[in-house]
């Protein structure tokens, strides 16, 4: 895939999260009607999720209609390995959403050949828009971001994400390792924004346990061209399954690893 290619998708897809989340944001204005089901514990979605979700899928198919698509709503179509794939998440932090708080986004990634090439999160009840990948720096609302190159854990708040996939039993040991490291916490119901809060520096690092690639995969690209590292989230089947994720600057990365992995 040439750069221009590259550029295209990157710059029709800054102005596709933009349009899905106007969209998302009429619906969470009007949430009070909205019908809302459980997917499972603590997994909820509402038809904002889904329309939205069929917004950003069918104008990716109209303009790149050799392209996959890997949706948290509506799954993923035919991919070939090798083939250019788009994963989305219409409404991360749906729980948030339909609570009438604004820690909730749309994420859009774009992968080739096993690789993230660039990510955008979209925050728009609070009018934030994170991107960033390979060639493209790392922006909140056109502008560098400024990232933390904390030193210690005791230097800044890690982003703490979990879900009832995990036992609580595997939770607690984390937290216990964070605390004991003089390390504190933030957890505000959306991987993907807390991760750009990584990449933008109001975090100093983002850690949990299993994390889905709809969830992350668009604030990875960021998180990447903010200079920042990450693990192999991509390793074996996480594209369909998930993984564990650990993300922050080069000097606490290691001691991020050590707490959530042990």
């Amino acid at each position: 895939m040439s750069s221009s290619d590259l550029d295209a998708r990157f710059g029709f897809a800054l102005d596709l999260i933009r349009e899905a989340g106007a969209l998302a944001l009429g619906y969470f204005r009007k949430r009070n009607a909205l019908t809302v089901k459980s997917k499972g514990m603590q997994d909820l979605a509402s038809e904002a999720d889904l329309e939205t979700e069929l917004l950003i899928r069918r104008r990716l198919e109209a303009a790149w209609p050799d392209d996959a698509f890997l949706g948290e709503e509506t799954g993923i179509s035919d991919y070939e390995p090798g083939q250019g794939i788009w994963v989305v998440d219409p409404i991360d932090g749906t729980q948030p959403f339909i609570c009438g708080m604004s820690s909730w986004c749309v994420s859009i990634a774009f992968m080739r050949d096993g690789e993230v090439r660039f990510g955008m999160v979209f925050a728009p009840a609070r009018d934030e828009l994170f991107a960033g990948g390979e060639g493209f720096p790392a922006t909140l609302n056109n502008e560098p971001v400024e990232r933390n190159d904390a030193n210690a854990l005791n230097q800044g708040i890690t982003g703490f994400g979990y879900s009832p996939r995990v036992s609580h039993a595997d939770v607690a040991p984390v937290f216990e390792r964070l605390l004991g490291a003089d390390g504190t916490f933030y957890r505000d119901g959306s991987g993907a924004l807390s991760l750009c809060y990584v990449a933008a520096g109001r975090l100093i690092g983002y850690i949990e346990p299993h994390i889905n690639s709809w969830d992350c995969l668009g604030a990875i690209g960021v998180i990447r061209a903010a200079g920042l590292r990450t693990n192999d989230f991509l390793a074996g089947d996480a594209l369909h399954k998930g993984n564990w994720l650990v993300a922050g600057g080069p000097a606490v990365f290691d001691e991020l690893h050590r707490v959530l992995k042990g």
